[in-house]
């Protein structure tokens, strides 16, 4: 990985959300690496490697079949070594209980997936651009959730 790239992985297992996310981040005006997952379980493999490079955020959908996004979330920031990493739930969910667990387990930020392309560039951009320690310090309930 190229220190001055930004590493970002998406866990997610419907194919075309993939598919629509990897386009608008090709079009999102960063230098990054991208790496997909089809389920939690394929994601938290690679995440407990030792010699695999960590990323600098995971997006990650909650509802995913053989470990869900709120499972690899809790394992996420259980573990020492993964702890640090920022993870933006991306859920096409708006559930405000899945808000409430997401944000109290520890999440960055929770998106709910746009249905618009524009949108969806818009999203990542700003994702890709905050100061995820300001966000960290002075995480709200009213900050969780980004929003367009």
């Amino acid at each position: 990985m190229q220190t001055n790239s930004l590493h970002i992985m998406l866990a997610d297992d419907d194919e075309d959300d993939r598919l629509f996310f990897r386009e608008a981040f090709e079009e999102v005006k960063i230098n990054y690496q991208y790496t997909a997952f089809n389920d939690g379980e394929q994601l938290m493999d690679y995440l407990n490697k030792e010699d695999n490079p960590l990323p600098d955020i995971i997006f990650l959908d909650l509802n995913m079949p053989r470990k869900s996004g709120l499972e690899c979330l809790k394992e996420i920031r259980d573990d020492e070594r993964l702890k640090k990493i920022s993870v933006a739930i991306y859920s096409t969910s708006s559930s405000e209980q899945d808000i409430e667990d997401t944000f109290v387990t520890g999440a960055n930020v929770y998106i709910k997936k746009p249905n618009d392309f524009n949108m969806l560039k818009k999203i990542l951009s700003d994702v890709v651009h905050i100061n995820w320690q300001y966000i960290t310090d002075g995480l709200s309930k009213d900050s969780f959730i980004l929003s367009l």
